[in-house]
């Protein structure tokens, strides 16, 4: 299986430098970030995606409606998608990057997960995907912490793989299972 793995557009919350990973509180797509998915949507214009795939936050699902709105794909919710779990929602993402300064791979929020546990959640949904749509081509509209778990995931390094950045709409593509 082939598939694109893309960050959501701009949101209210990244202009607020506020952490949203709680999918009940409603955080928006900016102006921007719908330019954004717009014009992701024209970069992938010649990618056939079999079926799409967008985690529970909205601002994931309104970027995968715009990349899909020429396109007839029902989106699939799957919340192993999600952003990772904090427990800090509504605070300034400094608030988190503190906490996991030391030991970014294995620090545990008491009320979220380590980067660990979401390399597996990822997995998971990987495996699943894959078994799902062998031959798919599959779009997953994602956030930033997900997408970055699924390279560590092909990478040797993970440690080193986890300090990247994924900017908004920005996407990778992985076949997988790794072969």
């Amino acid at each position: 299986m082939k598939i694109i793995l893309i960050r959501h557009g701009e949101s209210e919350g990244n202009v607020r430098h506020e952490i949203n990973d709680d999918p009940g509180r409603i955080v928006n797509l900016t102006a921007r970030g719908r330019l954004q998915a717009e014009a992701a949507t024209e970069r992938l214009r010649d990618m056939l995606f079999t079926h799409a795939y967008a985690s529970q936050f909205p601002r994931a699902q309104q970027t995968a409606a715009i990349l899909l709105q020429h396109r007839n794909l029902d989106i699939c919710i799957d919340a192993r998608l999600n952003e990772r779990i904090s427990g800090l929602d509504g605070r300034h993402v400094d608030d988190f990057n503190e906490l996991v300064r030391r030991d970014y791979l294995r620090t545990k929020p008491p009320l979220g997960e380590s980067f660990l546990e979401l390399m597996e959640r990822m997995r998971g949904f990987l495996n699943e995907i894959a078994a799902r749509h062998p031959d798919g081509v599959v779009l997953a509209v994602s956030h930033e912490n997900p997408i970055v778990a699924a390279l560590c995931l092909m990478s040797a390094d993970s440690a080193l793989t986890a300090q990247q950045s994924v900017t908004n709409c920005e996407w990778i593509e992985l076949v997988w299972p790794v072969t």
